[in-house]
């Protein structure tokens, strides 16, 4: 098994990245997905937030209010350690968990935004980044996603730099182009990692 760390910046294309790795036959951990998972009504995870940051950020159904949530953490370094602090290690147990279903010559790729922020490339045989110039983020997050210019910025800070998550990456992705350069990118990257798993065998 090849445990793979995919990362990359908030609009920089590491959903579609991730999505291209999975039509190749990849198995695929999505620390988001499980980030959401772990905060569902009647979860200790939700129980556990709602302690930190109170019943405001409870929708009237009892369900985590994402957008305010963020809003009290992406603009606040300590607030947002503060959340991690209780969803990480519960998305940390679960991406365990399921990586144990993994055959022997699987290439596992873990989706992880924060891989860079929390210190986890070492947990990965491998590390491949997604990359984009921030005018492109900022550009894809306000066009694409619809936020205004000043969230997306805040989100965009929140996180690490470009000049970071380079620096722990095993392979780079350029993604500052269209769509169609993407994928036989994505396809090489894909080879490399199929033999990097049978050689581990």
């Amino acid at each position: 098994m090849l445990k793979v760390g995919l990362t990359g910046g908030i609009g920089a294309g590491k959903s579609e990245v991730s999505r291209l790795f999975v039509s190749y036959g990849a198995v695929l951990i999505d620390a988001d997905k499980i980030a959401r998972e772990v905060v569902e009504p009647g979860t200790p995870g939700l129980a556990a937030v709602v302690e930190e940051f109170g019943a405001d950020v409870l929708t009237p159904e009892g369900a985590l209010d994402r957008p305010r949530l963020g809003s009290l953490v992406f603009s606040d370094a300590g607030r947002l350690a503060a959340l991690n602090a209780i969803v990480h290690p519960l998305v940390g147990a679960r991406s365990a968990e399921l990586e144990q279903l993994a055959g022997p010559g699987d290439v596992v790729i873990h989706d992880v935004p924060l891989l860079t922020e929390n210190g986890l490339a070492p947990l990965y045989d491998l590390v491949v980044v997604v990359d984009a110039s921030p005018g492109t983020q900022l550009d894809r997050l306000v066009r694409l996603r619809g936020m205004d210019e000043t969230e997306a910025r805040n989100r965009m800070a929140a996180q690490a730099t470009r000049e970071q998550r380079r620096a722990v990456a095993d392979l780079v992705i350029d993604n500052d182009g269209p769509l169609e350069e993407l994928e036989p990118q994505v396809r090489k990257v894909w080879e490399q990692l199929r033999e990097r798993a049978a050689e581990g065998r």
